[in-house]
Parts: structure tokens; sequence; C-alpha cells
């Protein structure tokens, strides 16, 4: 989606209304950001939004970019520096050694990725669903897999075999059950990556 650079447009500042609405759909997407959350988006900040291509806003705390989203409707996403900084607020997967150059070209994330040796998906017998009230009862485990299976749609961060930060971060285009059952075909396309043109968008 951003494999090209992205030249600066200008920033517009957002109403109150507007920056408590985007608090809530963070906080309904990432409920795990919830203890963070006065420290992402402070009450009383000044957040602004900028454009980008392909019908996409970026949204700027300062000079910090926190999340990005299409066309208003799907779901809100987060630039990787606030996955860095937060690494425990989103569902994860983990592609294999052999999958992250790929990656790391802009290239659709394949299932063969995620179900090798070095590959990591939910836990084998994870639930499908949480119940109301129990999301924050989910998280990655000591080998590196998340506690609930993850959906179409969803949006998700890509770790990767061997390094400790996050290289990617998109949206789910097969749930991970299927994933499992099936060890072909796409799993997330059109991913924000390291080293993309969001990644290297300037916001001085």
């Amino acid at each position: 989606m951003f494999k090209k650079d992205i030249a600066p447009s200008p920033k517009q500042k957002l109403k109150s209304s507007v920056q408590r609405s985007l608090r809530q759909s963070l906080l309904t997407t990432y409920p795990l950001l919830t203890p963070h959350i006065d420290e992402i988006l402070p009450k009383k900040a000044s957040l602004a939004s900028m454009k980008l291509p392909d019908r996409n806003t970026l949204y700027v705390l300062d000079a910090e970019p926190l999340f990005y989203q299409q066309d208003n409707a799907a779901a809100i996403m987060p630039h990787l520096r606030l996955v860095h900084r937060f690494p425990q607020g989103f569902p994860t997967i983990r592609i294999d050694r052999g999958a992250i150059r790929f990656v790391l070209m802009g290239a659709t994330l394949m299932a063969p990725g995620l179900t090798s040796k070095g590959g990591r998906l939910p836990v084998e017998g994870a639930a499908a669903r949480l119940e109301d009230g129990r999301e924050m009862d989910q998280g990655v485990d000591a080998d590196g897999r998340w506690s609930r299976e993850l959906h179409k749609g969803e949006p998700v961060v890509i770790m990767a075999e061997g390094k400790e930060e996050a290289c990617a971060v998109g949206t789910l285009v097969c749930g991970t059950d299927e994933v499992k059952a099936k060890g072909k075909g796409p799993v997330v396309e059109d991913a924000h990556f390291l080293g993309d043109g969001l990644w290297k968008l300037a916001f001085e």
C-alpha cells in the first residue's frame, strides 16, 4: 500500500469530538492498549490528520505518527512506530526467516511463511472468540503464539523469526484457523512494513 515514497501533506488539527471518537475506536479495536491510552492519546492532546495516498488518513500527535485509516470505514491501523512503543498491545503472528525479505518488499504474506517451523500462528485449541468483558485475557505465550484465533478482516502485527521488533502490520484476508487447516494461500495483503513510504515519511 505504501511501497512508494510519500510526500508530506499539510496537517489539519482535529476537533475534540473527533479525537474522542478516535480514542474510543482505538480502544475498541485494541483493548490491550487500555492501560496506555492516556500516554498514547492524552485527553487534552492536539491530534492532527494528514492525507495519504489511496484514500488513507494518518493521525499524528506532534511529530509522532500513531495510526492510519482508509476511507474512515476500515479498521484503524497502528503505525509501526506505535507498535514498537507498545508491542504487547496488538495481536501478532510470526513469519519465518525465509519470508522476511518478501514482506519487506511489500509482497503478500502467504501461509507457508507462518505454518513452517519458524512461523507462529495462535496456539492449538485457541478460543475462537473471547467472552464479553474478557478482552484483556489475551496475549502472546512464551513460544510466540497468540492465545486466541484471529479472524478475517482483523488487524494483525507481523513479527519475524529471530527479530525483536515487528516488521509489518496489516489486515488478515484469511482467519488463522483457516490458515492452519489449508496451509496455503494469501494471509495478509497491502501491509505497512519497515522501510516503506509510510515508515520513511517525515513529520517535522
